[in-house]
């Protein structure tokens, strides 16, 4: 571990596990769509089996997180990506995203996946994009949070296909 980056206007990201506020993670995950249903234990467990980044004020204030699932050689899901709603709109969450994959690439890893639901405009400047293949694509999924199509805010396919045809 060890990794951080500064922003020109004091932000912070780091891989420290012990900066982590998890009074604060657990907040943000009870009130996301996605982990809502988590309990207090199964998220500390989650974060401490992940390589978990913060972002911190120059006062130390957690403002946002994301943990990414890897095994630092192949492939990488960053998932629970959250900024906090009051520090939402300063390019925090992008910034964050995009500095630890820049991160984990110097790894060597070359495959990153996450899903959402309404922030792949965040994303796509990235280089995120729509499954390739997504009929390779297998899961057992038996969150009650599991999202339908009907929960997709956008139109993820590429532009002049009738993808995933």
């Amino acid at each position: 571990m060890g990794f951080e980056l500064h922003r020109d206007d004091g932000l912070m990201l780091c891989d420290d596990p012990d900066r982590l506020d998890m009074a604060r993670v657990r907040a943000w995950l009870a009130s996301s769509y996605w982990a809502s249903d988590r309990s207090a234990e199964s998220i500390e467990r989650s974060v401490q089996h992940s390589r978990s980044y913060g972002v911190y004020t120059p006062a130390g204030e957690h403002v946002a997180l994301t943990r990414v699932t890897t095994d630092l050689a192949s492939f990488a899901w960053l998932g629970d990506v959250f900024v906090d709603e009051a520090w939402r709109g300063h390019g925090i969450g992008r910034w964050m995203v995009g500095a630890v994959v820049d991160h984990l690439r110097g790894f060597g890893v070359p495959r990153f996946v996450l899903t959402t639901r309404d922030a792949h405009g965040v994303y796509t400047p990235l280089g995120f994009e729509p499954l390739r293949v997504p009929q390779t694509w297998m899961e057992i999924d038996l969150r009650t949070t599991r999202p339908n199509a009907s929960d997709v805010s956008v139109d993820i396919r590429p532009a002049g296909t009738d993808w995933p045809g």
